[in-house]
């Protein structure tokens, strides 16, 4: 059980997309969740997504800056799963 970082709620891990800070300081989208790094994970549902960002709860949790570009991959993500 993983908690979203938009509404708060524990959910299985598999639920929910990961954003990974790898050891080396990139953050990038980790889709098999198996990645090396500091992750946060957020719903598939864009609001939860749009939350963290206007939050910063994404930046806070892997302490380092989020760039735009993975927030839109996200965004991208998020969209394209039913």
């Amino acid at each position: 059980m993983r908690q979203c970082l938009g509404c708060r709620e524990m959910k299985p891990k598999s639920e929910l997309l990961r954003v990974v800070r790898s050891p080396e300081g990139t953050v990038t989208f980790d889709s098999r969740g198996k990645a090396s790094g500091r992750g946060a994970y957020v719903c598939r549902d864009a609001s939860c997504l749009k939350k963290a960002i206007r939050s910063k709860a994404l930046e806070r949790s892997l302490e380092v800056p989020v760039p735009q570009e993975l927030l839109e991959q996200l965004l991208a993500e998020q969209e394209a799963q039913p």
